[in-house]
């Protein structure tokens, strides 16, 4: 259950209101971080019994952690809300079609291997045209939505993407300063390959030799933070014993939500005897590839990159990491680079993790928002530093007609100190 102490420290003040994305959609109370923390309370205390109509609002919730910035109370309604959905999951059964889609995406999702095998099918769908058909026909309009948001989602894919990998070990150029790990992720490892290899080079580039443990395979964050706790923690363990094999001073992470889960691998296992310090011990190495370039003295010259860019905050990054000035930094330090703040930038963009999966209406609601506020600044680039913000946004402006091209903040660190063109 979620923890009572927790629960009391809301004062319903409301400050968190205007923070929430499906506050900002509905209106609804319910839908609000102060509203779920009164549910979890009645849940808790037994005055309210746990239907699929309560268990509505906490999956509405898209654990952006605005909230968590906006409260002067220090509420940790990331802790809540993971609590919830683990007591959830196990409490209350969901529809066949619902577990049905749930387990496909956990089937999937946190394997890199199998989605590189479902890539060849996706090859054939977009090179023999029938992507192409199949949208011209309308032939999506008859499947159910979320079906629709998975195929509209995924990225083109290419031969590239399909046969990418990455070294085991990156040597330092230079001398060497540091040893660090990198997390290759899954979705990272799979669609955007061209991300860990501009993690790579600019790692190597400013002196740190770089290792990318073979066993060092999902971290556990969309479990975690769809309440499958058990799932989760078996993905932490995994990936804590694999750094620990590594003997490295930092766990380099180059996606938001990866990150913050990687940061709480202390909580998630902290009833489990075992690993607890174990995990709390790696969790303070693991550090966002902004966080940690920011805090070396950079070695290698930055040349001119003349391109307009707004730079999208991932609510996992700013919200939960704290992790905000940093990358603005390392972007500004880029000769003849433009850097736009986007309106209302601290809202959501709709991914969340699962969440523009399951809750497609809704996320859609929120991305569109989104969308109408990068395009006010006439970006030619989006920067992104998460993986799911990337897709989202990117088959949301492609609806719109629009061709603003999507990179990770990496890529374009990466683009400048190889003078090349991003």
């Amino acid at each position: 259950m979620p923890d009572q102490k927790l629960i009391d420290e809301c004062v319903h003040c409301g400050f968190c209101l205007p923070g929430c994305p499906t506050y900002q959609s509905w209106g609804q109370e319910a839908d609000s971080p102060r509203g779920r923390i009164l549910l979890m309370k009645g849940l808790n205390e037994k005055k309210l019994p746990l239907t699929a109509d309560t268990r509505t609002h906490f999956d509405q919730c898209l654990g952006c952690m605005g909230c968590v910035t906006a409260c002067p109370s220090g509420v940790k309604y990331d802790a809540l809300i993971e609590q919830t959905r683990a007591e959830i999951e196990h409490a209350l059964l969901r529809s066949p079609g619902d577990r049905f889609f749930r387990a496909m995406i956990f089937s999937l999702f946190p394997y890199p291997r199998r989605l590189k095998f479902l890539m060849i099918f996706q090859l054939i769908y977009e090179k023999l045209g029938i992507q192409w058909l199949v949208r011209k026909l309308g032939i999506m309009k008859l499947f159910p939505a979320r079906l629709r948001q998975m195929e509209a989602l995924t990225p083109p894919t290419s031969l590239y993407a399909l046969t990418a990998s990455i070294p085991v070990l990156m040597p330092a150029q230079g001398e060497k300063r540091a040893r660090v790990a990198l997390l290759a992720g899954c979705v990272q490892r799979v669609y955007f390959p061209n991300v860990n290899a501009a993690t790579l080079r600019v790692l190597s580039a400013e002196g740190c030799e770089v290792v990318a443990p073979a066993d060092l395979a999902c971290c556990g964050a969309l479990s975690l933070h769809a309440g499958r706790e058990e799932e989760a923690q078996e993905f932490a363990r995994k990936a804590v014993a694999a750094v620990e094999n590594a003997n490295v001073e930092a766990i380099i992470v180059n996606a938001a939500g990866c990150g913050s889960s990687m940061k709480e691998w202390g909580r998630t296992l902290k009833n489990d005897p075992a690993w607890a310090a174990r995990a709390q011990a790696a969790a303070a190495k693991v550090k966002d590839i902004s966080e940690y370039l920011h805090g070396i003295l950079p070695r290698a010259k930055r040349h001119p990159l003349p391109i307009k860019a707004a730079y999208h905050d991932a609510c996992h990054l700013a919200h939960a990491q704290k992790i905000r000035q940093q990358p603005r930094a390392l972007l500004s330090a880029i000769p003849e680079l433009s850097l736009s703040e986007i309106p209302d930038g601290d809202q959501c963009c709709g991914s969340a993790g699962i969440y523009n999966l399951v809750q497609p209406e809704s996320a859609r609601e929120i991305g569109k928002r989104k969308v109408a506020n990068v395009l006010s600044v006439a970006p030619e680039f989006l920067i992104s530093a998460n993986p799911g913000c990337t897709l989202h946004l990117s088959a949301l402006m492609r609806e719109t007609g629009q061709t603003i091209r999507a990179a990770h903040p990496i890529e374009v660190i990466d683009a400048s100190i190889r003078n090349a063109k991003l």
